[in-house]
């Protein structure tokens, strides 16, 4: 079985953000990023498959040269070959159509994608990317198993959970439950020695229209400022609650 997981380079969630040009371009300067954590959890179950069932893993992100030190982590953490597809991420489309080249011409049987990346969180990506392949979609997935070009997977639901199988090939939106936290691999020492040394391929992409353009960022508004309320005043803390929360 040969898989293919597409990885996000995403901010560290501790970052400091920022934006630059009158609000319009996220402002990278002391950023540290990492593995989107979707596609992380569903980099650990391809692992799985390639320790279970001696699948192939490959790995694969959409951006500059700045991604690589992510696709090297990637590497390190047990994935076979990197490919980085040389232009930078502008939107769902355009990310999905390079990715959907880089599947076509690899011939993967099982595609496995991050739910949504923690950036953006456009959640656009695996559905689209299947669409443009004709292949098997199933999004929201927090269990996978496949056996010979069958797969069982249960993804959530509002209000529960849904089991579905399908034929491979097959693409997944994949999220936390896919595997536990626990069971995310930390790169040793060896696997990082051996991640320089791994393929790290740079292809060139292809063409693409973007549909759709960040015009302004907006941060959060700060918190205001806390007011302790004396347990035993319940008249006050009513007061507050419908007069200035407008909770009640």
């Amino acid at each position: 079985m040969k898989i293919l997981v597409c990885i996000s380079h995403v901010p560290d969630t501790t970052s400091k953000i920022n934006f630059t040009e009158g609000d319009s371009k996220f402002d990278t300067n002391g950023v540290n990023f990492v593995i989107n954590p979707n596609d992380e959890f569903g980099l650990t179950r391809a692992m799985w498959f390639k320790e279970k069932q001696g699948a192939s893993v490959d790995v694969v992100n959409v951006g500059g040269a700045e991604t690589e030190p992510t696709l090297r982590k990637a590497l390190a953490i047990g994935a076979d070959n990197a490919i980085r597809v040389n232009t930078p991420a502008t939107d769902g489309f355009q990310v999905a159509k390079q990715l959907a080249k880089v599947a076509k011409e690899g011939g993967y049987d099982l595609i496995i994608a991050g739910r949504e990346s923690i950036d953006y969180n456009g959640g656009m990506v695996p559905g689209m990317l299947a669409a443009i392949l004709d292949a098997n979609f199933i999004n929201t997935c927090i269990s996978l198993e496949v056996e010979g070009d069958k797969a069982t997977a249960i993804r959530e639901i509002d209000g529960g959970k849904e089991t579905l199988t399908a034929s491979l090939p097959l693409v997944i939106g994949g999220q936390k439950g896919l595997v536990e936290e626990s069971d995310l691999k930390i790169p040793n020492m060896r696997g990082i020695m051996q991640a320089r040394k791994k393929p790290l391929n740079v292809v060139e992409p292809d063409e693409a229209t973007t549909h759709t353009e960040a015009v302004k960022f907006e941060k959060p508004a700060p918190k205001g400022d806390v007011k302790l309320v004396d347990p035993e005043n319940l008249d006050e803390l009513i007061d507050l609650l419908h007069n200035e929360a407008k909770a009640i």
